[in-house]
């Protein structure tokens, strides 16, 4: 086994081989708060065991005792009774079961679809343009906050946090005057984000953004400091590697043949590989080619140097170097073009994420739970009951009270656990005063009506619930498929195998997860992240399923299957294997060092956003699916990060201020 920073001396020889006693699948860690198999029924039949057990009792279950989603671990994120109705809707057969709507009565202003940072988003705009109004926020899963979803564990006495969704505020374009307002009025300092984060306590460690090569991928196991300019995630904080010395020592010990390393040699040097084009030519050609084909077609590369890089945008764009355009690789930083001689300003037809703004690049801030302390914020503005406290630190360590968030004396009222089925006007769209909305909870029907509605659910379920829209609107929401992504949380006893091994984080090629670390070292408030390698910490692991060789679109569709048809124990035996081989050298012990393990499953994950070498519109022209997608319709707006094609915080909270602005002019 090689590792970085010749620590050979202190680590132990791998465990080969390992069974399931070995890995602690027998261990009764804080797991089994979930269903292990793949609930197919609507109604309260398919319901998790936390609300089957508030309803044995016949209560609302977000007002019984104990009723805390983030306390939960085992299968999260699309969590089983969240998605049941909505594909029983799709497939056609929903209507046939379903019995006669309940009338609430209840009378609204406005009704949002979605709970997530855009629907709350919308909520706190038409609230604060209308500061009378009676707002209903309909929600399918078992918390608020949609993909910021927050984890937490316990310790002893000790709370710790992971995020389960959206990482941070951050994006590859500047935040709009409209996003950074919300975000300045939650209370959030983004230029202070400094003084709570421990920004070198990894590297006075003697910690580094590492990779980990799998026996399984590239013949034996192997952890060595990261000299590519590529890494697993945001999390990193600063990596210094690239060095001449780093890439002596990654060159002497990484699997890779001595032709592989050799090409990796001359992707350092400036070549250029389309002599006598212009820059603006060579940009043509690349945003049409993958990077896999520039590597191994353009430059001559090694299978093994695509191998290496294959899964590297995979927490950016969901897919692998074979569906990212080789313009969008040389944005991201890749090898290979350092003698192109590029201008610098973006190519037509590149992705905004491989856009680099000085900027954007600033206007960063990771909250430990990531951005489900933005959605917890925007909750106390609208229901300050269900969230105690008053500034963006408090509510790090606050203690939301669900119980709060429907009722019903509140201007502002929050529903879980409530599927939107059906969304139409009552008569005339161009005529009505009201919608109705029909919604599925707890295995009910229930309708209730209000003048406006705005839809911040996910594109592709709008033309489902909402039939009444014209037939090529519904076309531009169905082409709206969204990133698979499986982000798992496992909680340790300490991080000194980490420490011993000299990583901080993993850049896995060929693993399960492609990436895993610990997460930032961020204190805010009375919540302090892990100081030291004795301590308790979360490891953040992240995976966006796909199939190499298919169009993006389709690599995303398998994903979402691979999701939807794996169950927790297979998940959990590859967590715990992939630790094992990574950091049993260090001596963790996957049996005896884990404590707890939250998997956030989101078969519909990222928003989708467009690709050159798949989406010809992009380069040619024409109509953005987008903008023909989020048009408004008689008094019903649509929002979320799916309506801008942008799977950022700030593209949702837009999209949101877009849609009550539509409204207002209705």
């Amino acid at each position: 086994m090689s590792v970085s920073k010749d620590r050979d001396s202190e680590v132990q020889e791998p465990k080969n081989d390992l069974k399931d006693k070995d890995l602690g699948m027998d261990r009764g860690i804080t797991r089994r708060d979930f269903l292990n198999g793949i609930a197919v029924t609507a109604g309260a039949a398919a319901l998790p065991p936390h609300l089957l057990a508030a309803l044995q009792n016949d209560l609302d279950p977000e007002k019984a005792p104990g009723y805390y989603p983030p306390a939960l671990t085992g299968l999260r994120g699309s969590h089983v009774g969240a998605f049941e109705v909505a594909h029983s809707l799709r497939d056609g057969d929903f209507w046939e079961k379903a019995g006669k709507p309940i009338e609430t009565g209840e009378p609204f202003d406005l009704i949002v679809v979605g709970g997530g940072i855009s629907g709350l988003s919308a909520a706190y705009f038409f609230r604060k343009a209308n500061p009378n109004a009676r707002i209903l926020i309909l929600e399918n899963h078992d918390d608020f906050g949609g993909h910021a979803k927050r984890n937490e564990f316990r310790a002893g006495e000790r709370r710790l946090l992971g995020y389960g969704g959206t990482f941070s505020i951050q994006s590859p374009a500047p935040y709009s005057a409209v996003a950074k307002g919300l975000v300045e009025e939650l209370g959030i300092s983004v230029p202070g984000y400094s003084k709570y984060v421990a920004k070198d306590l990894y590297r006075s460690l003697g910690l580094a953004p590492c990779i980990y090569f799998d026996q399984k991928t590239f013949g034996s196991n192997v952890v060595i400091e990261n000299p590519l300019p590529v890494g697993g995630s945001e999390n990193e904080l600063d990596n210094t590697t690239g060095s001449d010395e780093v890439w002596h020592r990654f060159l002497a010990a990484a699997p890779l043949s001595a032709a592989a390393q050799k090409d990796l040699r001359a992707l350092r040097q400036p070549t250029d590989y389309f002599p006598g084009l212009s820059s603006d030519e060579k940009k043509a050609r690349l945003t049409r080619i993958s990077y896999a084909q520039y590597l191994t077609e353009v430059a001559r590369a090694s299978p093994e140097i695509v191998k290496l890089y294959q899964t590297a945008p995979h927490g950016t764009f969901g897919v692998g170097i074979d569906a990212v355009s080789a313009q969008d690789a040389w944005g991201l930083g890749y090898m290979g073009f350092a003698g192109l001689n590029l201008d610098p300003a973006p190519g037509k037809g590149m992705n905004r994420d491989a856009i680099p703004n000085a900027e954007a690049e600033k206007y960063f801030f990771h909250f430990p739970d990531g951005n489900a302390s933005i959605a917890r914020l925007l909750v106390r503005k609208l229901i300050p009951e269900a969230i105690p406290g008053d500034s963006s630190t408090d509510v790090v360590t606050a203690n939301a009270n669900y119980g709060k968030l429907d009722d019903s004396p509140s201007p502002v009222r929050i529903r879980l656990n409530s599927t939107v089925v059906r969304v139409r006007h009552e008569g005339n769209p161009a005529a009505a005063k009201n919608v109705e909305l029909t919604y599925s909870r707890l295995g009910k029907l229930y309708s209730v009506r209000a003048p406006f509605a705005v839809l911040a659910c996910w594109n592709m379920v709008i033309p489902y619930i909402c039939s009444e829209l014209p037939e090529k609107q519904k076309a531009a929401l169905h082409s709206a498929t969204k990133v698979p992504l499986l982000y798992t949380n496992v909680a340790i006893r300490n991080w000194t195998s980490f420490q011993k091994l000299g990583a901080n984080a993993l850049y896995a090629p060929g693993g399960y997860h492609s990436y895993f670390g610990l997460d930032l070292p961020v204190s805010i408030g009375d919540y302090h992240s892990s100081a030291s390698p004795d301590e308790p910490i979360v490891i953040h692991m992240m995976k966006t399923p796909c199939r190499p060789g298919v169009p993006a679109r389709d690599q995303h569709r398998f994903g979402r299957i691979e999701l939807f048809t794996t169950d927790f124990e297979t998940i959990e035996r590859k967590i715990r294997d992939q630790l094992a081989g990574a950091m049993s050298p260090g001596g963790f012990d996957p049996a005896r060092d884990i404590t707890a393990i939250t998997v956030n499953r989101w078969p519909h994950g990222y928003a989708y956003e467009y690709n050159s070498l798949f989406d010809k519109f992009w380069l040619e022209g024409g109509e953005i699916p987008c903008e023909a997608a989020r048009q408004p319709f008689g008094r019903i707006a649509i929002a979320n990060a799916d309506a801008g094609a942008y799977a950022y915080t700030d593209g949702a909270i837009d999209q949101a201020w877009r849609a009550v602005q539509e409204l207002a002019r209705v």
